[in-house]
């Protein structure tokens, strides 16, 4: 049986990232109800939270080494919620559905232009076809999995953006909890609106 809430509830998985609590602070700002949950847990442990939606982080992880990357092999198995994989969350996401990640060929830090591919798509509704946002990366997605639909690229990392065709799953190769993310905030309102009207 769930546990009654009136917020929609959102947890952030913490795969070592050095910005998880702005990722968990940008979403206590849109009045979620969320909290920092280390990689560890178990998909079982988080059912019972009765759940909106899962924000798998970035990490400290390199791409060779994303095993290490906790339980989010078994959230991305099991969830029937939407996810946001974010930075070695998209990429992990991208791997685990069949795509492939590796060493960018020009990694990218600091301010980038984004541009969008599907503008329409619900997690980038409001956001312009072109923005800034903010990269930090030496890896990157370099095949889109089977299942998945390109949203986005940048100059130099052509798979900024993506989503699963059936399943309310998303990747981002940027940090749109950064507030040089142009319209990050507006991103993470999306993504709080997906999982509010997701029905299970």
């Amino acid at each position: 049986m769930g546990i009654k809430k009136d917020m929609t509830r959102i947890y952030v998985i913490d795969n070592g990232g050095q910005w998880t609590h702005r990722e968990w602070r940008t979403l206590r700002y849109l009045n979620v109800d969320t909290k920092i949950i280390p990689n560890t847990a178990s998909y079982s442990q988080l059912a019972q939270e009765n759940l909106d939606g899962l924000v798998l982080s970035g990490g400290a992880p390199r791409v060779g080494i994303q095993d290490q990357l906790g339980n989010c092999a078994e959230f991305l198995k099991n969830a029937n919620i939407p996810i946001l994989g974010i930075c070695a969350g998209h990429q992990f996401m991208a791997r685990f559905f069949n795509g492939t990640a590796a060493p960018s060929k020009t990694p990218e830090f600091g301010r980038v232009t984004l541009y969008l591919l599907n503008s329409s798509d619900p997690l980038f509704q409001q956001v312009p076809q072109e923005s800034i946002v903010w990269e930090s990366h030496h890896d990157e997605v370099t095949n889109l999995p089977p299942a998945f639909i390109h949203l986005a690229k940048s100059t130099d990392c052509f798979i900024q953006a993506m989503r699963h065709q059936t399943k309310p799953y998303y990747g981002l190769q940027f940090h749109p909890e950064v507030e040089h993310t142009e319209f990050g905030e507006q991103i993470f309102k999306n993504f709080v609106h997906i999982c509010s009207n997701y029905t299970k």
